[in-house]
Formats: structure tokens, C-alpha cells, sequence
């Protein structure tokens, strides 16, 4: 009986090994995204299912469930069965910032209902200012905020958003800048205010950003980056005055807890592999978006070591979400 099991063992093994090499999905997979159609989860979702179908055939469906800061979409995802084929779209602002933010709303435990796939996409944020700022320079920003304690005002899209984070990141990292924070219900108002010369600094994703500054509405200060930007090379880097300030804004994919090591990690596969085919390229480099190409584990860390740098942020800045 002893011999028996021991010459088993290695076909339960190999069986094993063989179905997680094998799973494939068998009906169509929904991507879950909390946010409108046309914004940069959305837009990240659909090319993703349609390079799968591209390259492999499967049916990928992305189904928006807009609300609560895109919580409903991930709730849905936390409760659906842990068989691969619903998944959700997860953000930066969602997974690393709301945690760690006193007063955010969360309806449901992300690490206990929630299991990260992989990253898939991520988008530089810029700091752009009114066109008629004092300070064409990022130095004589600091220079202009240091004379002037709480004269600089910046805003975002309301209390304890990644805009605000990132503001309060920039006055961190500058030697404990004083800055006057304006909140706003949403990225418009907030931008169209910048515009008008009402505020002086806001933090966004340069997608959502480039067209008014080359419409000459805004000026794009610097780009918080290491690197240039395909959607717009020419941007000064932040982090060429402040290095800390490299902020990418990323998207990644989430399933329910619960769900299998091998169905994760052949999904994990099938959307990086979409992310990164080259046929996507130009769509993603019209978006200022670039594959991150980080699997479940790496994801995962990812999401901690960002945890972490906002949360010294936000408690060094007294950022609350209410």
C-alpha cells in the first residue's frame, strides 16, 4: 500500500502540473470596470479583450458598473465565483491610496475578497499650472512656495484623491512646501478651473491633460516621471528637480479570493501577452500608457510598496478622505 502511494505520487503531480498548463477558458470572460467607457480603465480593458480574441479566439466582454469610486465593479468582481471568467479592473487610487487614506469609503476587505492578476497598463500623472503662473520652472515653483507659505493653491478631485497624494507629494518631497489645497468634485471642474486662472496646481494623468495644455489652456509644469512620455517626448521631467516624484498611475486586473493558482496565473499570461502585442502599441502610446507586464506575485508586492509611499504621504500631509 506504502509502494502504491509512492508510485502514485508522481502521477498526481504530473496531473497536476498538466492542468495548470492546460486551463483555457471554455466561455467568455467579463472584465469588470467601475468607471465610464472611454476613460483609461476602459480603454485599457478593451484593447486587452481584444487582443485575446486577436490572438487566441476567446471571448472577452467588458461590462462597465460605473459608481462609488469604481467599488461597485470590484465588489461584483469579489463576489463572483473564483472560475476565471469574471475579473475587474483595480486602480492605483482604489488598491494603494483608499487604503491608507483615514475616512475612505471601502465596502469590502480588498486583500481578503479580492487577489491581484497582474498589472497591466500605467500612465505618467504631470503637474500642470495656470498659463499665467509666476513659475515656468518646477525650482522656481518651490522658490515661489517657499517665500509664500499658503499662497500656492492646487487642486483635485476631492478629499484624499491620488491628485491630492500627489500635490502633498510634491510638498514633501520639496522641503515641506505650504501649499492651499481646493477640492473639486471631479477631474473637469478642477482643470477647467486651472484654466481659468482660479487655482494654480493640479496633478493628473497626462492623457486627461495634454490636449488642453496644447490647446494653450494649461501648462504642462513638468512630467512626474524617469522617462519621457511617447504622448508627449518634449515634457521636462520632475524628476530631474525632485526624484521621488515618478508617479504612475497604473491599472491592473483582479479576480475573486479564492481563485486557483493555475487559472490565475494562465490569466495573468493571456492579458500581459494582450498588453504587450504590438499591435496595441500605437493605441497605448496615443494614451500615454505603457505595459507594466507584472504577474500576480509581483503585482502584489507592488500594490504593498505603494501602500507604503502613500501612507507616509497622506499622513504627513494630514490627508483625510472625509
Amino acid at each position: 500500500m506504502y509502494r502504491r502511494s509512492l508510485l502514485a505520487a508522481p502521477l498526481v503531480l504530473a496531473a497536476a502540473s498538466a492542468h495548470a498548463q492546460q486551463w483555457v477558458p471554455k466561455h467568455p470572460i467579463k472584465i469588470l470596470v467601475g468607471y465610464a467607457p472611454g476613460g483609461t480603465a476602459d480603454i485599457a480593458a478593451r484593447l486587452a479583450a481584444d487582443a485575446i480574441q486577436r490572438l487566441h479566439g476567446y471571448t472577452v466582454v467588458v461590462d462597465n458598473k460605473t459608481g462609488a469610486g469604481g467599488f461597485i465593479a470590484l465588489k461584483a468582481v469579489a463576489q463572483s465565483p473564483p472560475d476565471g471568467y469574471t475579473v475587474g479592473i483595480g486602480i492605483m487610487g482604489q488598491l494603494a491610496v483608499g487604503p491608507v487614506v483615514p475616512g475612505s469609503q471601502i465596502p469590502l476587505d480588498l486583500d481578503k475578497e479580492l487577489v491581484p492578476i497582474c498589472n497591466l497598463v500605467g500612465v505618467p500623472m504631470a503637474l500642470i499650472v495656470r498659463v499665467d503662473a509666476p513659475f515656468k520652472t518646477v525650482p522656481e515653483l518651490v522658490a515661489y512656495a517657499k517665500a509664500s507659505p499658503g499662497k500656492v493653491t492646487y487642486a483635485s478631485t476631492g478629499l484624499g484623491s491620488t491628485n491630492q497624494l500627489g500635490a502633498e507629494f510634491l510638498a514633501a518631497e520639496a522641503g515641506g512646501l505650504k501649499l492651499n489645497h481646493i477640492p473639486y468634485r471631479g477631474g473637469a471642474p478642477a482643470i477647467a478651473d486651472v484654466a481659468a486662472g482660479q487655482v494654480d496646481l493640479f496633478f493628473g494623468n497626462i492623457s486627461e491633460l495634454i490636449g488642453q495644455a496644447r490647446g494653450g489652456k494649461v501648462r504642462v509644469l513638468a512630467l512626474a516621471s524617469t522617462k519621457p512620455s511617447a504622448l508627449a517626448p518634449e515634457l521636462p521631467l520632475l524628476t530631474k528637480d525632485i526624484p521621488a516624484l515618478d508617479i504612475n498611475n497604473w491599472f491592473g486586473l483582479m479576480g475573486p479570493a479564492g481563485l486557483p493558482a493555475d487559472i490565475k496565473n494562465a490569466l495573468a499570461k493571456l492579458f500581459l501577452e494582450a498588453m504587450s502585442d504590438p499591435k496595441n502599441a500605437e493605441a497605448l502610446a496615443k494614451q500615454g500608457l505603457e505595459p507594466i507586464g507584472q504577474g500576480p506575485e509581483a503585482f502584489a508586492a507592488y500594490i504593498l510598496k505603494d501602500r507604503e509611499r502613500w501612507g507616509k504621504v497622506a499622513k504627513e500631509g494630514n490627508v483625510r478622505a472625509q
